[in-house]
């Protein structure tokens, strides 16, 4: 049995025009057709083990799956992930191991998955949600734990060791080593690892916006004892941030924490913001940069050398009509970012999150899959497509059917891929 849940794409622009301030939790809400009954999780059986050959990427496809330079590995679907929705993903590589661990969110908790064998992906349990089901979680890795938040009502912060994952003979329903409650919900999250400082980004308390939605700031140096030390609302509604330490080629902002913000009231006033962060008992704005045609400023990344800002908008394609759109900034005056260049994809699909590893953008493009971007030519304004691994053969339509993630950061070249209608993907390049 399945059952669809379908937005339609005028519904989509009716609520972005109709989203309260700073309340964009109807703004990911995606197209979905999802099993009815997910199998209950294995709770004292042994490990479930996931095995597969490599579907080569062959005239075009793997399989059923359109590509190019990349094949299919592996993958879970959601049935067997207990689970009728996946979101977010993320990565932890066992620093004594060197085994690499998908975090896989879904609308129920966060799955830990062995992908070291990724030819035998070990399913080796769940944390579940912290009060109830929710299409919204995040999740990020600081010192060897995992930091998840949720839309979920009176969810908070969990935190769970990962070196738990070591040595497990038996699939696991594993409770959080730590829960920090001073907000209720949150729509993502964001860490600075270099610093120990996680930022809780769109939290809400007792149903009302915290700090504006703006980040607030965790101590989390001590990883187990998160600490709320602060935040920032001056901006209004940040939907995604990547934090770094500084060391690009501004000179005023040498070794500064440098917030990087995606911010947008429910769809209007779209921009980038740079904050200062260091002092987090008083936060510093130091930009606030609009742009054209923006439909919700959703989520972007800096590039390694922190010059180039590579921005995703989310509605853009709904409203304007447009191919996917990724936005570079130039951040080399932190005081006065400069729109560079504008990349138009080669598809209609809606663009959702995006993250730079050396000269790579790698894009979570929902109907058209995952994209692979090359970046090495920014500077001349060049930026061309190098590969792709679509997990949503249907169509490449501007709806959120699709790919939610993809987590790009593993050393061993191994690329997860979270699609919320049919779960978690290893796709690996073909070359």
């Amino acid at each position: 049995m399945k059952k669809v849940l379908t937005l339609l794409y005028f519904f989509a622009i009716l609520l972005v025009a109709c989203t309260p301030l700073n309340d964009d939790s109807a703004m990911d809400i995606p197209e979905v057709t999802v099993p009815e009954d997910p199998i209950p999780d294995p709770q004292g059986q042994p490990i479930p083990v996931y095995t597969a050959e490599v579907t080569p990427c062959e005239g075009g496809f793997a399989g059923e799956y359109p590509c190019s330079n990349y094949n299919l590995v592996n993958r879970i679907n959601l049935f067997n992930l207990g689970t009728n929705f996946a979101n977010d993903n993320w990565g932890w590589t066992d620093p004594e191991s060197g085994k690499e661990y998908v975090l896989q969110g879904l609308n129920n908790g966060v799955a830990f998955i062995d992908i070291s064998d990724p030819a035998a992906m070990r399913y080796i349990g769940k944390l579940p949600t912290a009060s109830e089901e929710s299409t919204w979680r995040d999740i990020k890795v600081h010192s060897n734990h995992a930091y998840v938040v949720s839309e979920a009502p009176d969810h908070g912060l969990q935190v769970f060791d990962l070196t738990r994952l070591r040595n497990q003979t038996e699939f696991q329903t594993f409770s959080p080593d730590a829960v920090l409650n001073t907000f209720s919900s949150a729509h993502n999250i964001a860490i600075n690892e270099s610093t120990g400082y996680a930022y809780v980004i769109g939290a809400r308390v007792n149903g009302a916006a915290y700090y504006s939605g703006g980040p607030v700031f965790i101590d989390i140096n001590a990883p187990a004892a998160p600490q709320e030390v602060g935040g920032y609302g001056g901006s209004s509604y940040t939907h995604d941030a990547h934090i770094v330490t500084y060391q690009g080629p501004d000179p005023d902002y040498q070794g500064r924490e440098i917030l990087f913000g995606s911010n947008s009231d429910g769809g209007e006033n779209n921009k980038v913001v740079v904050l200062d962060v260091t002092d987090k008992s008083a936060p510093r704005l130091i930009s606030e940069t609009t742009y054209g045609n923006g439909g919700y400023t959703h989520q972007g990344w800096v590039d390694p050398d922190q010059r180039f800002f590579y921005l995703g908008d989310e509605l853009d394609e709904i409203r304007y009509g447009n191919n996917t759109r990724t936005l570079v900034f130039d951040m080399s005056d932190l005081d006065n970012p400069v729109l560079h260049y504008t990349y138009d994809g080669v598809t209609a699909a809606i663009d959702h999150n995006g993250y730079v590893k050396d000269d790579a953008l790698f894009i979570s493009n929902y109907t058209a899959g995952f994209r692979e971007i090359d970046i090495s030519d920014i500077t001349n304004q060049n930026m061309q497509e190098v590969g792709f691994f679509d997990t949503y053969p249907e169509n490449n339509n501007a709806s959120f059917d699709g790919v939610w993630n993809v987590y790009p950061f593993f050393n061993s070249g191994i690329i997860a891929i979270s699609d919320s209608d049919r779960g978690l993907f290893l796709v690996q390049k073909s070359n």
